[in-house]
């Protein structure tokens, strides 16, 4: 027999988490379905830290949602007592006319956003476990800093269930259905119906949205950590921002200060430079050479980070063919099915008001928020 809710979620990730939350705290009887445990490991949506900025180099349009996500930071940890975010300022570096430097100085002039603009001495100045190019700059951002992905999932998960969600892990929907005004979903052992469907798929989308008509695209990403030359204390939050940055060949590594104690180092990856790989196929082994491209690259611009290679890990972006997000109403089904995906490796930070916009879209078909660059239209004739 089935059983019927308001809204089923498809995915518990980031941003099927903060739906879950949304859509509970507004009254609708949500079904949550994830494939794995609660914060896994085996999607995008782990690895201890994500950089949030509001000086945004992908797009000037993305920053409203940014200063919307960083409000919801702080309702979501005064409503769980989970550390969810920390704002110990960054730096986007590079020449002053790649993309990460003028990408993020256009966004701050736009929004009137609070930031500095620093030459290589000055950056080596203020943060000396940074050593830039003589041609080098930055742009300084006091309210940068990095979101804590499992915490941010749990703590969503936990208003979710407070809310009366019915939180359902370890079973993966197999297929699902346009059923009388809504839709049908069916797992392995059971089959659900509901006025309304949200699916968060990650790095399943290009299977489960195979009608979408996008071109999905699946990149293997690791992480790394390492213990630096003297220590983590140079490293501390008070002493090192987190940073993206863009070399000469236009190469973009990223980094965080050392958060989580002398066991753990610091973290540092590289933004894209991936392998295309499908969930089932990805090679979860790091192999020296990574660690050894990895190490080389921060000795040129980190040079007491690569001390002692301590860990890695990996993960995976899920890449629309123009790197911006999709977040819509279905197109094929826009009376029934909400999607999220293709969020590019830069979606993280997003994620409390992305839950937000979809509790709008499943509930009222609309959002005030601005999503049109998000609309899958766009892509649909985007070659693979």
């Amino acid at each position: 027999m089935s059983r019927h809710y308001d809204v089923i979620v498809i995915g518990l990730g980031g941003m099927g988490s903060a739906a879950a939350h949304h859509l509970s705290a507004r009254g609708s009887r949500v079904l949550g379905l994830e494939k794995f445990g609660p914060a896994h490991n085996r999607g995008s949506s782990h690895g201890g830290s994500r950089i949030t900025r509001q000086s945004y180099f992908e797009d000037p349009a993305y920053v409203p949602l940014l200063l919307r996500a960083y409000e919801l930071y702080e309702d979501l940890a005064r409503g769980t007592g989970r550390e969810v975010a920390m704002l110990p300022g960054g730096v986007m570096v590079g020449r002053p006319e790649s993309r990460t430097v003028s990408g993020s100085l256009r966004s701050a002039r736009q929004w009137g956003l609070a930031h500095e603009m620093l030459d290589a001495k000055e950056i080596r100045r203020r943060f000396p476990t940074l050593a830039p190019q003589d041609d080098e700059v930055a742009l300084y951002e006091e309210k940068a800093g990095l979101v804590r992905p499992e915490e941010m999932v749990t703590a969503h998960l936990e208003l979710a269930a407070r809310q009366g969600a019915e939180l359902r892990f370890h079973e993966p929907m197999s297929h699902w259905e346009p059923y009388r005004d809504g839709v049908r979903v069916h797992t392995a052992d059971h089959t659900y119906t509901a006025g309304q469907l949200v699916i968060c798929p990650g790095a399943w989308a290009p299977e489960l949205l195979t009608d979408l008509g996008v071109a999905f695209t699946i990149e293997r990403q690791v992480m790394y950590w390492f213990q630096p030359r003297g220590g983590v204390g140079s490293f501390t939050p008070e002493n090192h921002p987190i940073y993206i940055w863009e070399d000469a060949d236009g190469v973009q590594a990223y980094g965080f200060p050392a958060i989580d104690g002398p066991a753990l180092g610091a973290k540092v990856a590289f933004f894209r430079k991936g392998e295309i790989t499908t969930p089932d196929t990805i090679d979860r082994t790091v192999h020296a050479h990574e660690v050894r491209a990895m190490a080389d690259h921060l000795a040129r611009c980190v040079p007491d980070l690569p001390g002692t290679f301590l860990k890695a890990a990996t993960c995976m972006y899920s890449n629309s063919p123009d790197e911006h997000f999709v977040i819509a109403r279905h197109p094929a089904h826009p009376g029934s099915v909400t999607v999220a995906c293709g969020f590019s490796g830069h979606g993280f930070k997003f994620v409390p008001v992305v839950g937000e916009i979809l509790a709008d879209l499943a509930l009222t078909g609309s959002t005030a928020h601005p999503i049109g660059l998000f609309d899958p239209a766009r892509l649909a004739a985007a070659p693979a």
